[in-house]
């Protein structure tokens, strides 16, 4: 199977790399550092499985690139490697279209099979989170949809709003995102409107609650 990593840490993606390479069925075909350079390898290379780390700061995260690529490359399976345990996470990123949810922390084995749980077509979610997923996937049925920013905002909205809050201009964020400026103050405006925000400082404020920093 041809896989594909993606990390904002070089050691971690040569560690990852040579520990896949060495397995008979894996070869690693690429590495990225963040979701904008994966995006584009999945593009041009097509792998079976892309591995992806959820915070790769300041670059692109993992759940938004994770939604793009799911959306424009089905055929490539996701494996999201994170330290997160956090639920919240784990309920999100399933939901744009992750197959799997391994902890950087887990075992070797662990992550192998992981791997192979993905590309034969499964969900591999550790056991002991199995449980609260059920238990969030209730909770947003009966939550409204209101207090969620990623049923709020657009993919292009929840891309924005980390980069505002972490002190980005419009011309830097245009840069980032290959967007013009006149696009980014558009977007900016329209998240401060949707969200009923005033100021930079609230928006910060909103982005360390809500935990899009990480994004």
């Amino acid at each position: 199977m041809k896989i594909v990593i993606a990390d904002d840490h070089a050691i971690v993606r040569s560690g990852f790399s040579m520990i896949l390479n060495f397995q008979k069925d894996m070869e690693v075909v690429g590495t990225a550092a963040d979701g904008i350079e994966a995006y584009s390898l999945v593009e041009q290379l097509r792998p079976d499985i892309l591995i992806m780390d959820l915070s790769m700061p300041p670059g692109e995260g993992g759940l938004v690139a994770t939604g793009r690529i799911k959306e424009d490359f089905p055929g490539t399976k996701i494996l999201i490697l994170t330290m997160y345990d956090d639920e919240e996470y784990l309920f999100h990123v399933l939901k744009n279209g992750a197959s799997g949810y391994v902890l950087k922390n887990a075992p070797e084995e662990e992550l192998l099979f992981a791997i192979r749980t993905v590309y034969s077509g499964d969900t591999y979610i550790h056991p002991k989170m199995a449980n609260s997923l059920v238990r969030d996937w209730k909770k947003a049925e009966q939550a409204d949809p209101a207090d969620d920013p990623l049923e709020v905002l657009s993919k292009r909205e929840i891309e924005i709003l980390p980069l505002i809050a972490k002190g980005y201009g419009n011309k830097e964020i245009a840069e980032k995102l290959f967007i013009s400026v006149k696009t980014v103050e558009a977007h900016k405006s329209k998240i401060m409107e949707k969200l009923k925000l005033k100021s930079r400082p609230e928006l910060v404020e909103y982005a360390l609650k809500k935990k899009l920093l990480d994004f």
